[in-house]
């Protein structure tokens, strides 16, 4: 069981600041980092694999400097956003270079293994300079499982990869999640982020603005009204004993659903039921309409 922590971690270059003063920790799971296109996302992954240095603050590794630690990359598997590949190896041999750097004791069985696991055994003799976008994804994941890591850190690891491919990847991360690894990856595709992640991370022109299950962090918005969504056997009756509650700001029926607005999560909750009972109505289905990552990532990012 790894952890990652980063405490009081800046970093500048020169004039521009890329990320300030951002403390977080990473454990065991799957989480999430998301953030805007220059909100400083590689940058952070780029700290925590060890390859950059923190202009401020410190990273760690299990009590560990990430920095000038050349052993961490032992318990690190790491995926760049960018090409990382040479065009001239096949996806065998790449993977096998990465093995060997690793030190691993059986160096042809652990490359086997990493080709096998993102299913790249069709074309492992092919030179990587033929793969789609997609293949050489699945080739820089191969070489960062060689070694067999207790941390994967992945900066949108999902590019190019077709739907089969993401339902495979994504199964792969919840299997090594499951086993006690650390993972945390990068994505702009929300809704890849919101069915894999445990816990989110967003971070904005360099700050983090928020982190925890995004549910959590919706519930906190409190200058945000909460929708909800109701179906019942009459919605009408249901509406006016919604409306004779402090609480509740608004209620709308449309397509068949009655839709309720309040500042109050809590008490929302706390009255649809004995509301229901006065009303003489059964309660068919009640679901937050707003609580999803889209709409906290919105908000995060717009406010």
């Amino acid at each position: 069981m790894s952890t990652l922590v980063l405490a009081g971690v800046s970093r500048w270059y020169r004039n521009v600041v890329a990320v300030n003063d951002v403390s977080f920790e990473v454990g065991p799971g799957i989480t999430g980092l998301l953030g805007p296109n220059g909100a400083g996302k590689t940058t952070l992954l780029h700290m925590m694999a060890g390859f950059l240095a923190p202009s401020a603050g410190e990273v760690h590794l299990d009590g560990r400097p990430t920095w000038r630690h050349p052993d961490i990359y032992r318990s690190i598997g790491f995926v760049p956003e960018r090409e990382a590949v040479y065009g001239f190896l096949s996806g065998r041999q790449f993977v096998a270079a990465s093995a060997s750097l690793q030190g691993v004791p059986d160096p042809v069985e652990a490359t086997e293994r990493a080709i096998d696991l993102v299913e790249l055994q069709p074309a492992a003799d092919r030179a990587i300079g033929g793969y789609s976008k997609g293949m050489r994804q699945r080739a820089k994941v191969a070489a960062a499982l060689v070694h067999d890591p207790p941390v994967l850190i992945l900066d949108e690891p999902f590019n190019g990869m077709d739907p089969r491919q993401r339902l495979h990847m994504m199964d792969l991360l919840r299997r090594h999640a499951a086993e006690g690894r650390t993972i945390l990856f990068s994505s702009h595709i929300l809704e890849e982020v919101e069915r894999l992640s445990d816990r989110v991370l967003v971070v904005v022109a360099g700050r983090l603005a928020a982190s925890g299950d995004f549910r959590r962090i919706r519930r906190l918005m409190t200058d945000r009204p909460h929708r909800f969504t109701l179906r019942s056997s009459d919605d009408r009756r249901l509406a006016r004993e919604l409306l004779a509650e402090a609480e509740i700001d608004a209620v709308e029926l449309r397509d068949g659903f009655l839709t309720v607005r309040t500042g109050d999560y809590g008490a929302l909750t706390r009255a649809v039921a004995p509301a229901a009972q006065r009303a003489g109505v059964s309660l068919l289905e009640l679901h937050p309409a707003d609580e999803s990552l889209e709409s906290v990532f919105s908000y995060l990012v717009r406010r």
